[in-house]
């Protein structure tokens, strides 16, 4: 026998959240019911990040379903949890994470050169610097003197973004000594990325864009339960070492607690092209290899970025290098990578 919605829903009306004295469905606590065949999935709201009574919800929910159901269906294991969207975060658009498999691989400087070429297009950005341990925009936008203030809206005290060539940007090292190692467990530093979220007056925006630590853990998993991420996109370098790392973060984000959906891959340092050549390539790492394990995975291959002095430069010196209109490899590559991305993000969400 097939199992409606409707049942899924009925049962779920025995499962009670305490601190509001009613059930779950009443609540608007379920969202986005999937049934294939035996196999049931949904996505649980809380009001707060982290709630104290998630883990006994769940548990209720996977009783009553199966007490329904049937003791055969695929229920453990399938329920997502995240918090409701706050209204700082009511009106953006779409949110694209940065992310990547290792370290090294020039994940913060494809972000922040991201964020300022689609911010050329004229659409309104954000940038939200989410890698706690290694924060690197304050220097990349030249504000790392920079302290945001806060204003009073409506009762909540919000920290304002710091604006600098037309976007919003707020990073942990605003709040931080650069000179100091930041010495946060896991739970600690979710915590900083959820206040940084939900605490943030970003307005209304078409794009946020956030820079992840790189590799896999807790603030990759806070973000994905928490925020309602458009899609995650992947930077790597051609070399298999880094290659194989990309590997696990695609598996990261395709898994069911997580199914972030993965817009594509992005080479960084995909060839050198000297200054004085500009049409000619020369790869260093290897050639193709982020090509090749895009098409290996079944994912879209987002573009090239070249290795190039100038990046690097423009970086250190606070004017990230997609604010050219040189008309270089270099400026060409993070234009292209814009277009591609907000063609991704549009097709998620149609």
């Amino acid at each position: 026998m097939s199992i409606s919605k409707q049942q899924v829903t009925e049962a779920l009306k025995d499962v009670i959240y305490f601190p509001k004295s009613d059930n779950i469905i009443a609540l608007e606590m379920v969202d986005d019911i999937t049934i294939e065949d035996k196999k049931i999935s949904f996505t649980l709201l809380f009001p707060e990040p982290n709630d104290k009574n998630s883990g006994i919800v769940e548990q209720a929910c996977v009783d009553a379903l199966e007490n329904h159901l049937g003791k055969d269906i695929q229920i453990r294991g399938n329920i997502t949890l995240k918090a409701k969207t706050e209204d700082s975060l009511k009106n953006i658009k779409y949110i694209v994470a940065i992310a990547s498999g290792k370290g090294g691989v020039g994940k913060s400087t494809v972000a922040a050169n991201l964020a300022v070429a689609l911010s050329k297009t004229g659409a309104s950005v954000g940038l939200l610097d989410a890698d706690i341990y290694g924060p690197s925009v304050p220097l990349m936008f030249d504000l790392v003197d920079a302290r945001p203030m806060a204003k009073n809206v409506n009762g909540r005290d919000l920290i304002m973004p710091i604006e600098k060539y037309g976007l919003k940007i707020l990073s942990i090292g605003f709040f931080v000594d650069p000179s100091q190692a930041l010495l946060w467990r896991g739970p600690m530093a979710s915590n900083a990325l959820n206040q940084f979220l939900r605490d943030t007056d970003w307005g209304d925006l078409d794009f946020l864009v956030i820079d992840l630590p790189p590799g896999t853990g807790d603030i990759h998993l806070t973000l994905v339960q928490e925020v309602p991420v458009t899609g995650v996109a992947i930077v790597s370098t051609p070399q298999e070492v880094a290659l194989a790392d990309t590997r696990k973060a695609f598996s990261m984000f395709n898994s069911d607690k997580i199914k972030v959906p993965i817009l594509g891959l992005i080479e960084n340092m995909a060839y050198f092209t000297p200054a004085e050549l500009p049409d000619n390539k020369y790869y260093i790492f290897g050639k193709e290899g982020g090509r090749k394990l895009a098409a290996e995975s079944n994912v879209s291959f987002l573009g090239e970025i070249p290795l190039v002095q100038s990046i690097c430069e423009s970086g250190d010196s606070g004017k990230p290098i997609a604010l050219a209109d040189d008309g270089s490899p270099e400026m060409i590559a993070f234009k292209n990578l814009a277009a591609n991305i907000a063609d991704k993000l549009k097709a998620v969400k149609s």
